[in-house]
């Protein structure tokens, strides 16, 4: 069976999906993140980015893991460069949160009050969005079992589609959050420019996390 065995490879689906549940502990920090800024907690948001920091290393090995390890030719109904793309939009979700503790701690970063509570329901939406991605990929071996086809395949779209539905609410946070933003510039002048980018950056998870529904979205259509 060794024969077998060499031309098949280990499944990656299982790998891919641990790797998503690294990702959604690193994402899930955000909330703590804002709640430390919120609070004017500088001690607590360097433990967080810390936090982030080595959850974002984890996803990174097992990320590296995959991609030494992922046969050139898969006997699967996905291809190598699928399954890769997908992987790469998941690593995204904790870069991106990398990205914001590390202006958050780097910058001692202390929330307004007229950002408090626009950031919080953005980073509860965001979460909410990555989450969604993560059940989504929850059923790739499923799908690839199935071929994709079938009831299992009806699921995921309805899935795919309430992800599209939350990231579409997160857009409409970050455009109030922004609104906040803008309207301290007078207050707090330069200051604003690094609020905006954490703005920015807290959304854009729910963007990655659209990507990877989208992805599979596309197979599902192929």
């Amino acid at each position: 069976m060794a024969w077998i065995d060499k031309l098949v490879g280990r499944s990656p689906i299982g790998p891919m999906q641990e790797h998503m549940h690294v990702v959604l502990e690193c994402a899930r920090e955000v909330v703590p993140l804002v709640e430390a800024m919120s609070a004017g907690d500088i001690e607590r948001v360097r433990e967080c980015r810390t936090k982030i920091d080595d959850l974002e290393h984890k996803a990174d090995e097992v990320k590296n893991e995959i991609r030494d390890h992922l046969p050139r030719r898969l006997m699967l109904a996905i291809e190598r460069r699928d399954m890769l793309a997908i992987l790469d939009s998941q690593d995204s979700i904790a870069d991106r949160t990398q990205d914001i503790a590390e202006l958050a701690d780097q910058r001692s970063m202390q929330l307004p009050e007229a950002l408090k509570e626009p950031m919080s329901a953005l980073a509860s939406r965001v979460v909410a969005a990555c989450d969604q991605a993560g059940r989504i990929i929850d059923e790739l071996d499923e799908l690839v079992e199935t071929g994709f086809s079938g009831q299992t395949t009806v699921r995921v779209e309805e899935m795919i589609s309430e992800l599209g539905r939350l990231e579409t609410e997160t857009d409409e946070l970050q455009d109030r959050a922004c609104r906040a933003v803008f309207g301290l510039e007078d207050e707090h002048g330069v200051a604003t420019v690094y609020w905006h980018q954490i703005v920015q950056w807290t959304a854009n998870l729910a963007d990655h996390a659209e990507k990877v529904g989208n992805r599979l979205r596309l197979l599902i259509a192929n």
